[in-house]
């Protein structure tokens, strides 16, 4: 028996969706315009980065073929592998969306077959009869925002009113979400997760994907800042998932960063939480010597996309994936022979782009391990292709629209 590592790095799309015109992001690339930024300079700042996108572990096993492979043009600022080391392609996502659940359901073998609910960008964004049952049911004075909002900007905005008024900040954006805000020590932590498990209940008549508690720190005069206590809560899975699968098995399960939240804590095993892409990609190497034979371990990075992708910060993101991949063969030292990885994405964020919103995009795929034999794996016509691979890999049933590779 062996063992498999899922990998997502959150948001970096490689551009290429066919359908990316429907969701307002024709032409959107996450990977492509970021490397072509840096050739031009617009990547670097002083003490931080500079200079063209560095990504050598990444390129080696077929990095930037998958990239052209996705877009059919080769990216700017980046040369391929003259033999790529790994097996290398894109996938298509076939829900309906562009958001981190619907991309993980997808990836883990259940594409969402439904539309999520959405909540207009208005004043108010919220349906009355929606934020009145918040206050009732929820034990609160009322609510803050009530707008499509930046998650950091709007603590600039509201979080001193929030502190003396006791309402807890309440917004939204073109995901299917709704983020609730308080802080950690006059609202209290464990009250404001309670608060969501509320809202959560509410919100499931509107088929809301995610309500997403955003705990913060610091008063008026220092400034407020989000701290690593956010917590998901998201509609389970409309179908069974490797997880599930894993799980039914025996297998041993270990599901590092946010997946406890996107899967509802279904078959989630053993849950690791680290605030950070890199004191997380630390945790998951302690975890990777631990994972029994026959086991799973799946794991989101999502610096990417919360920290870099929804504020545009190019140099920001160039310098979060170059720290990735500067990690990445400390990670390839530990597999063993028979171990499968797959590195991937969820959706893109691109961080050129307008606005703050994911962006419809193709995902790579990037497959390895010591003895996986290095080749294109194409196009791939869905991201459950990627759950039964690995699902084939660990010998467990095959139960998605998805095709193994293998």
């Amino acid at each position: 028996m062996t063992r498999a590592f899922l990998i997502v790095m959150d948001s970096v799309g490689c551009g290429g969706a066919a359908d990316a015109a429907a969701y307002g992001d024709a032409g959107a690339d996450t990977l492509g315009h970021i490397a072509a930024a840096c050739a031009r300079g617009e990547g670097d700042r002083a003490g931080l980065r500079q200079g063209r996108l560095a990504l050598p572990a990444m390129t080696a096993l077929g990095l930037v073929q998958a990239m052209q492979g996705s877009t059919g043009r080769p990216p700017a600022g980046l040369e391929p592998a003259a033999r790529p080391t790994g097996q290398w392609g894109h996938a298509v996502e076939i829900s309906k969306g562009k958001d981190t659940i619907s991309g993980h359901w997808e990836i883990s073998g259940a594409p969402a077959p439904f539309a999520f609910g959405y909540f207009p960008d208005t004043r108010p964004a919220f349906p009355p009869d929606l934020t009145a049952a918040i206050v009732a049911e929820g034990g609160v004075p009322g609510i803050l925002g009530d707008c499509h909002a930046s998650g950091t900007a709007i603590l600039d905005e509201l979080g001193a009113e929030h502190v003396r008024t006791g309402k807890p900040i309440c917004y939204t954006s073109v995901d299917s979400v709704l983020q609730i805000a308080a802080h950690e020590e006059s609202f209290g932590l464990e009250r404001l997760y309670a608060l969501c498990k509320v809202v959560r209940r509410l919100v499931d008549p509107l088929g809301i994907g995610r309500v997403i508690a955003r705990p913060f720190l610091g008063d008026a005069t220092t400034g407020f800042v989000r701290t690593g206590n956010r917590k998901d809560f998201a509609i389970p899975p409309p179908a069974d998932t490797i997880l599930d699968r894993a799980g039914a098995a025996g297998r041993d399960v270990v599901t590092v960063g946010k997946i406890g939240d996107i899967f509802f804590h279904r078959a989630t095993g053993r849950e690791v939480k680290q605030p950070g892409n890199m004191a997380l990609f630390d945790r998951m190497l302690e975890e990777v010597p631990r994972l029994a034979d026959g086991g799973l371990l799946f794991a989101n990075f999502v610096d990417f996309d919360t920290d870099f992708g929804h504020r545009r910060d190019v140099p920001g993101y160039a310098a979060a994936l170059e720290a990735f991949d500067s990690r990445l063969p400390e990670f390839q030292a530990l597999l063993q022979p028979g171990d499968l990885a797959i590195l991937t994405a969820d959706h893109g964020n691109d961080p050129t782009w307008g606005g703050t919103d994911h962006t419809r995009e193709h995902v790579p795929l990037l497959a390895f391990g010591p003895q996986v034999v290095a080749r294109d794996l194409g196009r791939r016509d869905t991201y459950a292709d990627i759950g039964e691979t690995v699902a084939e890999h660990l010998g467990l049933p095959g139960r998605s629209p998805g095709r193994s590779w293998l």
